[in-house]
């Protein structure tokens, strides 16, 4: 099921895993329990490329790659799950509410009021959801 390819003697798939799971416990069972049915391997290139080849990059600490991904998928306005989900990891390794209110209210300047209330409405219910204070 998984691929054999290695990056430094770690295989992506691992590599990758190790990656989500740091961002949010258990959210490789998670991702593969909800597309085992339907799509596995949507599942493993989501961890082979998203989070190996992307996400383990050493150019940006986790914090700024965070950031970096809610302020694109704020933008794009259609991927509440992934951003909330994004949200959650943000807070988990140390991003601020208020980075995360901040970069919706810049948002507002660059994809407009719509695209940054939907994205503070989904950081309040991260907020609500975890009861984070």
């Amino acid at each position: 099921m998984h691929s054999s390819s290695t990056l430094k003697g770690v295989s992506r798939y691992a590599l990758g895993a190790q990656t989500l799971n740091t961002l949010h416990a258990n959210q490789v069972e998670n991702l593969e329990s909800t597309f085992k049915d339907i799509s596995p391997d949507l599942a493993r290139l989501v961890i082979e490329y998203g989070f190996s080849d992307i996400f383990s990059r050493s150019a940006l600490d986790s914090k700024h790659r965070e950031m970096a991904t809610i302020a694109a998928l704020t933008a794009m306005g259609t991927a509440t799950p992934q951003l909330k989900f994004h949200i959650k990891a943000a807070l988990h390794i140390g991003v601020s509410q208020i980075e995360i209110r901040e970069i919706m209210i810049l948002m507002s300047v660059y994809c407009g009021f719509p695209a940054a209330i939907n994205g503070t409405l989904a950081l309040k219910g991260v907020i609500n959801e975890s009861d984070v204070k």
